[in-house]
């Protein structure tokens, strides 16, 4: 039971510390309060919920990853190297990707509820 008890610690402690380090973070934090208050505010349904849920956990685990992956090669390889630079910019492609898609699902579940 404390091995368990341990795990989740640890893994508050790491999404603590990239919060703390990680501007984009920071930022997808704020656009998920945003959505989750006009989700409040415009009375999504239940299946819009669990999408929204569904996108913020894609995307919030997305840049984990990618500052998990910064972090390793910037350990492995602290000077400049193209392929080091290749790694860390796919990563952060790869969060853009998901972030991009998850902004256009937003988009189509709150434009209908604006209009």
């Amino acid at each position: 039971m404390k091995k368990i008890i341990n795990g989740f610690k640890y893994a508050f402690i790491g999404i603590y510390e990239a919060l703390k380090t990680e501007r984009n973070l920071k930022i997808h934090m704020l656009v998920m309060i945003a959505v989750i208050a006009f989700g409040i505010l415009l009375k999504i349904s239940k299946l819009e919920w669990m999408i929204c849920i569904i996108l913020f956990s894609i995307v919030i685990a997305g840049e984990l990853f990618n500052t998990a992956i910064e972090t390793i090669v910037d350990m492995i390889m602290p000077e400049k190297n193209e392929n080091a630079k290749r790694a860390k910019d796919v990563s952060a492609g790869a969060v853009l990707v998901l972030a991009i898609g998850s902004a256009i699902i937003g988009g189509i579940i709150f434009f209908s509820k604006i209009i």
